[in-house]
Formats: structure tokens, C-alpha cells, sequence
């Protein structure tokens, strides 16, 4: 996962300030690396970097960065080895100047990049994927002119919506697309099966209408955006320098969007496909609560593996009867380990993240709720903290099921190595861990309780919980090939 934003502001406003302040907002998505492209009228201004949003920008940027149109990104590596050269966004300056931003995963990379595009000529520069969208986009607008005219100056809606379609034709995955080009206007777009969020808003300013894109929409509401609602599956967008929306959806595929947005991707304040991440995790803790109930435990405390548990925990105490306390401090300059580009920095982190309040522990049968259980690597420590300040019992709960399948489609899950519940019974799991009760979530209460926010989702991306590849393309040779290059890139 990573999180963008792209703006179009009204003439002669700056838009920097307004991509960082939403930058920020989406720091969670990826704390790899972060970068800005801005176009002033004249040519493209960038600055990229590895580290935080605040690591990689200063007040000296915001002099050098100008513009009303802007493209920024937060990265977290999924292909690629995480180094400067695959840090977003993307551009070109020649034949004409495009710039890109992407959330997701090319599942198809691999052949794009060892047959399509040495067939075609075209060098990558990096071990990104985005390039992929990049180059294909940017091909089908070069050959569009080249038939049509003789100076690429006709880009217009119809070759703008000709090369989304390209896109999606040659490019496999999941993907949300922001970008710009120069004198010409923005674009947007989302994957076929809109597996990957993007939110559009408007803001109207005194010199005109302005216009963002961005991964969640808790951006937009931080930066003044309204009338927010999020593209469609398979839908593209073009705004013309004239301000005109134009709006084309190019597929008529089913919408499948990533449950793990809502388990634990997204900030509980953002709003999904008309859909609240919050009260979404609140009718999850009331589900896992009442299967809880059927064990006949009787825990004294039910405390949440902060962060994005909380919500979830404070419906499932509500549901049992019992308090909801904070018996995790958890240090906001230690990221989210989840989302850490290695193991090993996982498991350093977990201990300097989290520390336990003892007084919430001493005595007590205590009922730790996670979003989910990847690694196993927070799980057991947490199990061993919670002990070692005095627990008598340890239950842990999460309120998604088993994660035991690859995702092919832009989340850290892309070897099998990596899931602590493949292969092994949850008594085999308990022992693992070192808990005294181990409770899942059933997946079907779990797509239940998003679903009630917006009933017209038929289905969600649930890949990762039973192994049911929405895009119908997903073969194990796919998924070898992106296991191979996920170890190869940390090697």
C-alpha cells in the first residue's frame, strides 16, 4: 500500500503546502519514502527522498516547488528494492511532459519489464512498477499523435481515455492512477475492479474552482475538499485546463475493493466507497464479540493493540460487558511494523512501539484484540509482555480471519513464508503464540459488517483470507514470480 494526493488548484495558487498537509494525513500508508512533482506553468519541479514526510521536505521547498497543479506520494516498497530511483512519483520530460503517482501492484510486471518493453525499446529505470503504468500510458499517447498529427500537441479527453484503456488492457493488477500533463491538464483513473481506493473533491476558492485526488478521504477533508465521492471501477477522469470535468468509465468489471482497507489499511476516520472505516471496525469488534461469547470465557478486560483496534475493542467490551482499557502505551515515533521492510526491523520495533501499563494487567484475565495476525511476530510479544506484567490469562482475538494467502495486489503479504497460520491448527497457533485462547474472526462476519455501509458492494477483494483473486488472472506462476522478487529485493 501507498498513499497520494493530486491537486489542481485555481491560477496562480500554490498548491505545496496543501500536498503536504495531505501527505501527512496518509504518513501510515508508507513511511518508506515520500515525493512531490509540480507543474509551474513552465516545466516540472521535484523533490523526493527516503524517510517521513517531515524527513524529506523543508521551508526551502517551498519556494523551489511551485505551481498550481502537484502530484505527492508516500511510499511503501512492495516491488522494487526501496532505493532513491524507485521513490514516487514518476515523469517524463520528452515527447511532452507527464507525471504519475500510484497505490497498488502490476501483477504482470515482470513480463512488462523482461519481454513488452525490450520488444518496444523502451528502458526502465527502475525496479518500480509504476514505470510500467507510466511507459504503456505514455506510448499509447505518443502513437494516438503520430496517426493523427504530426506535433503531439492533440491531447485532449478521447487520447487521454484511449490510453487509460491501454492501461488496462496491457496492465495487470490492482491500482489507483493520479497524474498531470503539462499544459494539458490532470488525469485519474482506477483499476477495473477498483481494488484500490481514490477519492475526488472539489474546493472553491476565490479565484476559481480547485480539484484534488487522493488514496483516502480523510486528505481531502483535512485540506478543505467537499462534494468528495470516489471514482468507479475502471473509471477514468480528465480535467482540462479549462477546469472541465470530463468523466468516462471504460469497464463494465464487478467493483471489488480490499477489505484490508477497512480491517486495517485506512485511517478510521476516512470514508471508502461511501463506506466508514469506523463504524465498519465497531460492527467488527460486536461480531468477534459475540463468537468470543460462545467459548464461555470470561475475560476481565478487553484491551486493543493500538492503533487501529481501538475501535473494534471498544464495541467488543461494550458486547461483553466489560471494560475497555489502554493497556498499551504505544511510542508515535515507532511506525507501523507491519508495513517495515523487513522482519527484522519488525521485530526490533514491536518492543520499542508498544509497552505495557502493568497496573491493567496485574490479576487479570485479559482479552487482547489485533486487527489481524500476519507474522505472528507482534502476537507473541505482545502475549509474552502481557504475562510478564502479571496477566493470569492471556486470550488474544482478532477481528479479521486467518491470513494465509499471497496478495498479489499492492500489500506486504507476498510470500508464504510470511503467514503464521498457514498450514497449522489454531491449537498448533495457540501454542505458537503463547496464548491461552486464540479467536478468529469468521470471514463471512467480517465482509458482513462492511457491507452494511454500502449494500451495492456485492463482494469485497477477500484474496488474502481464502485465496479468491478477484481479477481472475492470478496463477501460481504469478505469485511465484512476485515471491522471487520480494526476496530477491531484500537480499
Amino acid at each position: 500500500m501507498c498513499g497520494f494526493i493530486s491537486i489542481f488548484g485555481s491560477d496562480g495558487t500554490p498548491v505545496l503546502t496543501d500536498i503536504l498537509d495531505g501527505l501527512l494525513a496518509i504518513q501510515h500508508r508508507g513511511q518508506d519514502a515520500a515525493g512531490v512533482v509540480t507543474y509551474d506553468g513552465q516545466r516540472f519541479n521535484a523533490k523526493k527522498g527516503i524517510g517521513l514526510v517531515r524527513e524529506v521536505f523543508g521551508a526551502k521547498h517551498l519556494d523551489r516547488l511551485k505551481g498550481n497543479m502537484a502530484v505527492g506520494h508516500v511510499r511503501y516498497p512492495t516491488v522494487g528494492k526501496g532505493e532513491d530511483m524507485d521513490v514516487q512519483p514518476f515523469w517524463h520530460d520528452f515527447p511532452f511532459g507527464i507525471a504519475m503517482a500510484h497505490n497498488g501492484n502490476v501483477t504482470n510486471f515482470v513480463d512488462l519489464k523482461n519481454n513488452y518493453f525490450p520488444s518496444h525499446g523502451i528502458p526502465l529505470s527502475s525496479d518500480c512498477d509504476l514505470e510500467a503504468v507510466l511507459d504503456v500510458m505514455a506510448k499509447s499517447l505518443v502513437d494516438s499523435n503520430f496517426k493523427n498529427s504530426s506535433n503531439l500537441r492533440d491531447i485532449g479527453k478521447e487520447e487521454i481515455f484511449s490510453a487509460v484503456s491501454e492501461v488496462f488492457r496491457m496492465v495487470k493488477g490492482a491500482y489507483s492512477v493520479v497524474g498531470m500533463i503539462a499544459g494539458k491538464g490532470m488525469f485519474a483513473f482506477r483499476d477495473p475492479y477498483g481494488i484500490k481506493p481514490i477519492i475526488f473533491g472539489e474546493r472553491q476558492e476565490d479565484n476559481g474552482q480547485s480539484y484534488a485526488l487522493a488514496s483516502e478521504s480523510v486528505v481531502l477533508d483535512v485540506t478543505g475538499y467537499t462534494n468528495k465521492h470516489d471514482l468507479q471501477p475502471g473509471e477514468a477522469l480528465w480535467i482540462d485546463m479549462d477546469r472541465k470535468l470530463h468523466w468516462r468509465k471504460l469497464t463494465d468489471t464487478p467493483h471489488r475493493p480490499c477489505i484490508f482497507e477497512q480491517v486495517y489499511f485506512a485511517r478510521p476516520d476516512s470514508i471508502l466507497d461511501d463506506i466508514s472505516v469506523y463504524k465498519t471496525r465497531m460492527r467488527m469488534g460486536y461480531a468477534i464479540a459475540k463468537k468470543f461469547q460462545k467459548t464461555g470465557l470470561k475475560p476481565d478486560v478487553v484491551i486493543p493493540v493500538p492503533e487501529s483496534a481501538r475501535t473494534a475493542a471498544q464495541a467488543m467490551a461494550q458486547e461483553l460487558g466489560v471494560p475497555c482499557r489502554e493497556g498499551l502505551v504505544k511510542s508515535r515515533y515507532v511506525g507501523r511494523t507491519f508495513i517495515m521492510a523487513d522482519d527484522t526491523l519488525r521485530k526490533k520495533s514491536i518492543r520499542q512501539k508498544l509497552n505495557p501499563i502493568p497496573l491493567e494487567f496485574r490479576d487479570k484475565k485479559v482479552l487482547l484484540l489485533d486487527d489481524s495476525i500476519v507474522r505472528g511476530n507482534t502476537s507473541r510479544e505482545l502475549v509474552r509482555m502481557a504475562k510478564e506484567a502479571g496477566a493470569k490469562e492471556v486470550y488474544l482475538a482478532s477481528y479479521s480471519p486467518p491470513l494465509i494467502y499471497q496478495c498479489p495486489y499492492g500489500i506486504d503479504m507476498s510470500t508464504k513464508k510470511e503467514f503464521i497460520a498457514r498450514g497449522r491448527s489454531y491449537e498448533e497457533l495457540r501454542k505458537e503464540i503463547g496464548c491461552d485462547a486464540l479467536i478468529y474472526q469468521d470471514l463471512e462476519d467480517m465482509v458482513e459488517a462492511a457491507r452494511v455501509g454500502n449494500p451495492k458492494i456485492e463482494k469485497f477483494c477477500t484474496a488474502c483470507f481464502n485465496g479468491d483473486y478477484p481479477t481472475g488472472d492470478i496463477t501460481t506462476e504469478i505469485l511465484d514470480k512476485i515471491e522471487d522478487e520480494r526476496i530477491e529485493a531484500h537480499t
